[in-house]
């Protein structure tokens, strides 16, 4: 059985304006996910599985195929609304969501493996503290970042906020967070009493692991939701499916000290960029990233 990351790659990006996940952001062109496939390999991860649009594979196979597929087993998995445990007919353009955009990676993993989305920086460490988990430990790792350092500008955005005890997740409560200098004010979604959290508390940046019998909860998940969904706009989430296994105490917090980067709006590009020179000049990357 082989480590797998799993990269959520299928979206195309409608906010930044383009297939954001193939936007250059090192200095020899490398993108996010060339970032993300090199700490993996570091961490001991030996097969990577990318759900993408069948219409994109030629784009990804020419960019990051290319790059990747000599240094690490590469599988190209497809996210399409017949991808079901039964048929049915649905009509609708948009994709299901994440929940199944892992379910239909099924036939293409055989042990533990993590799910992370292409469009997203993690840092080195976090594959590290990942592969431990799944390495040595049963059930679902939810990597849990620093609110503070998530929250890059006076905006309010969207974070999954952590609840835990000794290292056991409760909840990831969705919330609508705002940051100060000294705490971050966060109103959950989508209504509830506000809170606060210190500017270290953590927060869900979509990176998981399983080390559990993932793929047989998200069919009969799945199942129930093409039974009761209004499928032509519903869409199917993969932290529904992990909060299953958080009510029953199988969801572990596994803490980082990275900083997570997201790309959501082109003017986030600038920022990407500008930490990723930061690195390079601390020694984590390589200026040429692949060159040995």
């Amino acid at each position: 059985m082989k480590k797998t990351l799993v990269v959520l790659a299928a979206g195309m990006g409608s906010r930044f304006g383009g297939l954001k996940q193939i936007q250059p952001v090192g200095p020899n062109g490398e993108f996010i996910i060339d970032y993300s496939i090199h700490d993996a390999i570091k961490a001991g991860f030996e097969k990577v599985v990318f759900v993408i649009r069948k219409e994109n594979l030629d784009v990804f196979k020419e960019t990051i195929g290319k790059r990747v597929e000599d240094k690490v087993e590469t599988v190209y998995a497809f996210q399409e609304l017949d991808i079901l445990p039964r048929k049915i007919e649905v009509k609708r353009e948009k994709q299901f969501g994440t929940g199944h955009a892992v379910y239909c990676v099924k036939d293409y993993v055989d042990g533990p493996f993590a799910v992370i989305s292409a469009d997203d920086f993690y840092g080195p460490g976090a594959f590290d503290i990942l592969a431990d988990f799944i390495n040595n430990e049963t059930g679902v790792a939810v990597v849990g970042y620093k609110i503070g350092d998530t929250i890059l500008g006076d905006e309010e955005v969207k974070r999954g906020v952590i609840i835990e005890e000794d290292g056991v997740i409760k909840a990831i409560r969705e919330s609508a967070c705002k940051k100060d200098s000294e705490k971050v004010t966060c109103r959950p979604l989508p209504e509830g009493e506000e809170y606060t959290m210190p500017l270290d508390g953590p927060v869900n940046m979509l990176m998981y692991g399983f080390n559990i019998n993932f793929f047989d909860r998200c069919e009969e998940m799945l199942n129930d939701f093409l039974d009761k969904a209004d499928l032509e706009v519903a869409e199917f989430f993969l932290p529904d499916v992990v909060d299953t296994f958080i009510k029953e105490g199988n969801a572990k917090l596994v803490k980082t000290n990275e900083h997570w980067m997201g790309m959501t709006y082109r003017e986030d590009l600038i920022k990407v960029q500008e930490e990723i020179k930061s690195l390079i000049e601390k020694g984590v990357y390589n200026n040429n990233l692949w060159e040995e």
